[in-house]
C-alpha cells in the first residue's frame, strides 16, 4: 500500500515537472516568437534602414573646379588628377606613429608629409579622410595596394589638384586655392547651401579664385555605394552626377601681363591697364609676384616665412591694396577742375618766377627761377608746380575733393577683388573724422597748397587712378572696372557676359575735356615735354603726365638719392592713355624708389603700349639699367616731392616737384 502511494507521488511529481518544463519551453519559444514579430513585422522598416545605412555609404562626389583663362583662352588655373595615399582616423586602432612607420616602409613619406598631416589632424573631424601623401607613382600605388589588407582606415584615392601653369604670372588676380581650415569650415556652415561642400578639401583663398568660390565650384553630387563589412566598396547603387564648376574668362591678356611683369624687373610696383569703353581691366601687375601653386597643398614653413618676412611683400597685392601719393599725375584732373568751374581759361597765363608765397611761407617749384610764361597747356607739358599751387589755393579742399570723388579718388572702385582699399581724397569732414584731437582735426589753408601737386594726404591706389584716367580718356563716362569679363558653362559652352554698362556719367564739357586731352599728349610730343624722350618715335600718338613721389618727410634737406635708403628714395609714377584721337587702353603705374617717373616709370608704359597695339615685345630686360638710381640726362624732366598721407610737409619743407 506504501508502495503505491510512493509510486503515485512520484508518478504527480514527474509531471508537475513535465508541466512546469513544457510551460518553461512555452515560454521561452512565446518570447523568441514574440521578439520575432516585433523585429520582423513592426520593426522591420527600421531596421532595413539601418542595414542598409550599414551596407550602403552616401558619398559626395566633389564637382571639377571650373577653369580660369584670360581673354585669348590661354589657361591661368586647370586641374589634373592624381593618387593620394589617405588615412581616416576613426578607423585607425594602433598608434598613428607606428602606422606611418609602416607606412614609409611602402611610399615615400618625408618628415614635411608627417608636419603637414599632423596640422591636418589637429584641424579636421576625426571622421575625415586625410591625405598623408600627395601625387603617388604608379610604382607607390602598385606597392600598397598588394599590402593594403594590413592597413583597415587607410586607402588610396583620386583626386583632383588644382595647378597653376602659368607660375607666379598674375597670382595677385588668380589668387590660389588651400584646404579648407577652421574658419573656412565655419564660414560654410553659414551657407545657405553647406552641404554643397560636403567632401570638398579645398576652397579659394585669395584673387579671383576667392571672390568666384561659388561659381569656380560647381554644384556637388552623390553616389550610394555598397560595401562589405570591411568597408570596402562593392558597387555602386545609384549616382547622382556633380555639376562642374562654370569656367571664367577674364578680360586680362596675360601675354601684355607677361611683358609688363617683365619691364619691371627686379623692382617693386604696380600696374593697372583699362580699356576705357568697356571697363575691362588688361593687365593687373603686382611685383614682386609669388607662384600659387606653393599654397595648393599647404605652403611649407619655409616658403611661408620667406613670404611673410620679405622686406618686398609680395603677398601685398598692390594695384588693390597699396596706397600712393599721386604726384603730377594728379595736376590734369586739377586742371580740368579749373576749367570747369570757371577758375582758369586755357589761354590765361602766368609769369613763374619758381615760388609761390601763401601766409608768409616760400613754396617752390623745383626748377630755379621758374619756367617763365605758363599757360595751362604748358603749365601740363612741362609739370609747372607753382601753377598748381596757385590753382589748388583759389579752388579750396572741399571743392577739389567734390570735383575729384566722381572720378573715383578715394572711392573704392568695386573690382571684383576683395580686399579694395578705399585710400584717402582730403577733404574738412575727412580730417575731423580721422583725428581725435581737436587742434589735429582744423583744416590749415596751407595744407590746400600741397594738394595741388598730388603731395599731402592725398592718397590713392594704382586702380584708382588707372581708373580715373580710363574715365578721363572715356570723355567722363564711368565703367565699373573688371577682371571677369564672362562665365562659360564647361558642358554647353554657353558664355554669359558678366559686364555691366556705364556706372554713369560725370557732367563735363567736351571742349574742356580735349584741352586736357591735347596738354596731355605735349607731355609725349612737344619739346620740352617731360615724356617726350621715352616716346619718341613711336608709332601711334599717346597722352601721358609723369610724376614722381616723395616717400619720406626730408625736413628741408635737398634730396640725394645716392645717399638716401633705397626704401626711402622716391616713387615714380606714369599715366597714359592711346591712340589718344580713340583710346583702347588707359593705364597707371608705379615703381617704387627708384627715382624719376620720367625715367623708370614712363619706359615700362611705352612697353605696355608698344605691344597692346603694335604687337612689339620688347628687348631683354637690363637689369643694371634698371637698377639705376639717379638721373642721366634727364634735364627736360620734372620731379614731384610728393608725400604719402600722415606725412604731410610743412610749407617750409615744401619745395617744387621734379617729374
Amino acid at each position: 500500500m506504501n508502495e503505491l502511494k510512493n509510486t503515485e507521488r512520484e508518478l504527480h511529481y514527474f509531471r508537475m515537472r513535465l508541466l512546469f518544463i513544457g510551460a518553461f519551453v512555452f515560454l521561452c519559444f512565446s518570447a523568441l516568437i514574440a521578439r520575432f514579430v516585433w523585429l520582423q513585422i513592426i520593426k522591420h522598416k527600421d531596421y532595413v534602414l539601418l542595414a542598409d545605412e550599414n551596407r550602403i555609404d552616401i558619398v559626395p562626389v566633389v564637382p571639377n573646379r571650373g577653369l580660369i583663362m584670360d581673354r585669348n583662352g590661354v589657361i591661368l588655373a586647370r586641374n589634373y588628377s592624381a593618387y593620394t595615399l589617405e588615412i581616416t582616423p576613426s578607423k585607425i586602432r594602433e598608434d598613428m606613429d607606428v602606422l606611418i612607420d609602416e607606412l614609409g616602409q611602402l611610399v615615400d613619406i618625408q618628415p614635411k608629409h608627417r608636419k603637414r598631416f599632423r596640422k591636418l589632424l589637429e584641424d579636421s573631424k576625426n571622421f575625415e579622410s586625410l591625405p598623408i601623401r600627395t601625387r603617388l607613382s604608379d610604382e607607390e600605388v602598385a606597392r600598397f595596394t598588394a599590402q593594403r589588407f594590413r592597413f583597415p582606415g587607410v586607402d588610396i584615392k583620386a583626386r583632383l589638384f588644382r595647378q597653376y601653369p602659368q607660375g607666379d604670372v598674375a597670382s595677385h588676380v588668380i589668387g590660389y586655392i588651400g584646404r579648407i581650415s577652421q574658419k573656412d569650415a565655419d564660414a560654410i556652415d553659414d551657407m545657405e547651401d553647406s552641404s554643397n561642400y560636403n567632401g570638398t578639401d579645398y576652397i579659394g583663398k585669395e584673387g579671383l579664385e576667392k571672390s568666384y568660390e561659388k561659381i569656380l565650384h560647381g554644384n556637388t553630387g552623390f553616389e550610394e555605394v555598397e560595401v562589405s563589412a570591411g568597408g570596402r566598396a562593392v558597387r555602386t547603387l545609384s549616382r547622382s552626377a556633380p555639376t562642374s564648376g562654370k569656367n571664367l574668362i577674364l578680360s586680362v591678356d596675360i601675354e601684355l601681363q607677361k611683358v609688363i611683369e617683365e619691364a619691371f624687373g627686379d623692382h617693386r610696383g604696380a600696374l593697372v591697364a583699362i580699356e576705357p569703353a568697356t571697363g575691362d581691366v588688361l593687365a593687373f601687375v603686382s611685383k614682386p609676384t609669388y607662384d600659387p601653386n606653393l599654397f595648393v597643398e599647404g605652403i611649407d614653413q619655409q616658403n611661408w616665412t620667406e613670404l611673410n618676412t620679405s622686406e618686398d611683400r609680395p603677398l601685398l597685392n598692390r594695384p588693390l591694396s597699396g596706397t600712393y601719393s599721386p604726384g603730377s599725375t594728379y595736376k590734369p584732373y586739377m586742371a580740368l577742375a579749373a576749367l570747369e568751374l570757371g577758375k582758369r581759361t586755357p589761354q590765361q597765363a602766368f609769369v613763374d618766377q619758381g615760388f609761390f608765397m601763401f601766409g608768409g611761407h616760400r613754396f617752390n617749384d623745383d626748377k630755379p627761377g621758374g619756367h617763365g610764361t605758363v599757360d595751362m597747356f604748358r603749365s601740363i607739358v612741362v609739370s609747372c608746380d607753382t601753377y598748381y599751387y596757385m590753382l589748388a589755393n583759389d579752388l579750396g579742399v572741399d571743392t577739389i575733393y567734390d570735383f575729384m570723388k566722381p572720378f573715383g579718388f578715394g572711392q573704392k572702385t568695386g573690382i571684383d577683388l576683395e580686399h579694395e582699399k578705399q585710400g584717402v581724397l582730403p577733404s574738412t569732414a575727412w580730417k575731423r573724422a580721422a583725428y581725435k584731437k581737436l587742434a589735429q582735426q582744423k583744416w590749415y589753408a596751407g595744407e590746400t597748397i600741397s594738394l595741388g601737386i598730388g603731395q599731402g594726404y592725398n592718397s590713392f591706389t594704382p586702380l584708382q587712378m588707372a581708373h580715373a584716367m580710363a574715365t578721363l580718356a572715356n570723355n567722363g563716362i564711368v565703367m565699373k572696372p573688371h577682371l571677369v569679363k564672362m562665365t562659360e558653362d564647361p558642358q554647353t559652352h554657353q558664355r554669359t557676359l558678366t559686364v555691366q554698362k556705364e556706372s554713369y556719367r560725370i557732367p563735363l564739357k567736351q571742349e574742356n575735356i580735349d584741352v586736357i586731352k591735347n596738354a596731355m599728349v605735349g607731355v609725349t610730343t612737344v619739346a620740352g615735354g617731360t615724356g617726350l624722350r621715352v616716346f619718341s618715335g613711336a608709332e601711334y600718338v599717346s597722352g601721358g603726365k609723369t610724376g614722381t613721389a616723395q616717400v619720406v618727410s626730408l625736413n628741408g634737406a635737398k634730396y640725394d638719392a645716392k645717399h638716401t635708403l633705397e626704401k626711402h628714395r622716391d616713387n615714380a609714377l606714369y599715366i597714359a592713355f592711346a591712340p589718344a584721337d580713340k583710346p583702347k587702353i588707359a593705364l597707371a603705374l608705379v615703381v617704387e624708389n627708384v627715382g624719376f617717373g620720367a625715367e623708370f616709370a614712363a619706359p615700362i608704359a611705352r612697353k605696355a603700349l608698344d605691344y597692346y597695339l603694335l604687337g612689339k615685345r620688347p628687348d631683354p630686360v637690363d637689369k643694371k639699367t634698371l637698377a639705376k638710381t639717379e638721373v642721366t640726362g634727364a634735364v627736360s624732366e620734372v620731379k614731384s616731392n610728393t608725400l604719402p598721407a600722415g606725412e604731410l610737409k610743412t610749407e617750409e619743407q615744401t619745395s617744387g616737384n621734379k617729374d
